[in-house]
């Protein structure tokens, strides 16, 4: 009798508190531009569901947690009525194929499109004219933040109310929550700027409203400490990864989503020491790479985004060790329906 493979070790069951997951390969966040109006299409209906299996683990593009969060007009939202409802049959897609699905919810900061009227309410205290778009942003008063504190919940709501099984917050990337936590772009000299403290209380602020609102249980928070803001690294990521971790396992939030840049190897050790949830491995991953972290307890899940966009059956190619479609960059932003979006092959396995 021949003996039995080893098991995949990205496709083993993981228990991510009250979700069973049938394997580890998540599909993370990823802008597609194809929600016009800042309303979810339906053809995002069949995006999702090709990239759905059952007991597998899909988090949505980010999704604007109000108007004033707003970056881009083809970008999704969920402050609204209407875009509550047009949500509803994309998640039901996902589950329909016994998927989880969780929504991202972001604010962009000073990377706003600068051709919305969104731009006059951003943070930094002496900006730089002209280095990231005209005309030039003013900072935010300590008494607008609680505004935003509550986008975030209500989004987080409405999400809910969609039929999301959680939110991941973007703490990451540069947005607004990302610039507060940097040591070397947060200039502010109020209770917001300065301590490690100061610079954690708005992410911290947002997430607990967010907390309180839903559920710790539905609640993951995406991380980029370790990478750069507008080209300047915090001046200890290490610290603040370790404050922040410890932080949000004493709110007991389901998981930490954690991007790890290229220059910064095994930088997720300080986080997986300090945070008692689910870590989640993210940075341009491969099989091999994925396998080791999971094998090594490295992370208990790995996000694949490209490889995940161009091969909709991804778990599948895994499991049968298939070549992998490659991706097409100049389709990534397009508004079309279709093309780079839904006309990426599924694999065909003869039996």
């Amino acid at each position: 009798m021949a003996a039995k493979s080893s098991p995949v070790p990205l496709l083993t069951p993981y228990k991510m508190g009250s979700f069973e997951l049938s394997h580890r390969v998540v599909m993370p966040p990823m802008t597609r531009n194809r929600s016009y109006n800042n309303t979810p299409q339906p053809h995002a209906i069949e995006y999702y569901a090709q990239r759905a299996t059952k007991g597998g683990f899909i988090i949505s593009e980010s999704t604007s947690a109000s108007d004033i969060s707003n970056g881009s007009p083809n970008m999704p939202g969920i402050w609204t009525r209407d875009q509550t409802e047009a949500w509803k049959p994309i998640v039901d897609s996902v589950h329909g194929k016994g998927g989880v699905f969780f929504c991202q919810l972001w604010h962009p900061g000073r990377l706003s499109d600068s051709t919305l009227n969104n731009f006059i309410m951003f943070w930094k205290a002496v900006p730089d004219d002209g280095e990231y778009f005209k005309p030039t942003p003013k900072q935010l008063k300590a008494n607008e933040l609680p505004l935003i504190v509550n986008d975030f919940r209500i989004a987080a709501r409405n999400a809910i109310e969609a039929g999301f099984d959680g939110v991941e917050i973007n703490s990451a990337n540069s947005y607004i929550i990302d610039q507060f936590l940097n040591d070397q772009v947060n200039d502010r000299t109020d209770e917001y700027g300065g301590s490690i403290e100061n610079r954690c209380r708005l992410a911290l602020e947002i997430i607990g409203a967010v907390v309180e609102e839903i559920g710790a249980d539905r609640v993951g928070i995406k991380l980029s400490l370790f990478s750069e803001v507008y080209g300047k690294k915090d001046s200890n990521p290490e610290f603040l990864s370790t404050y922040l971790a410890s932080e949000l396992t004493k709110l007991g939030v389901l998981y930490l989503h954690v991007f790890e840049p290229k220059d910064e190897p095994h930088c997720l050790k300080s986080i997986r020491s300090a945070f008692e949830g689910t870590l989640i491995a993210s940075g341009g991953y491969n099989k091999t790479d994925g396998d080791e972290a999971i094998t090594e307890s490295y992370a208990d899940l790995v996000s694949f985004g490209r490889l995940f966009l161009a091969n909709p059956d991804l778990p599948k190619r895994f499991e049968a060790n298939a070549p992998l479609n490659k991706h097409d960059r100049s389709t990534f932003y397009k508004t079309d329906p279709v093309v780079g979006y839904t006309d990426y092959p599924s694999l065909e396995i003869a039996c």
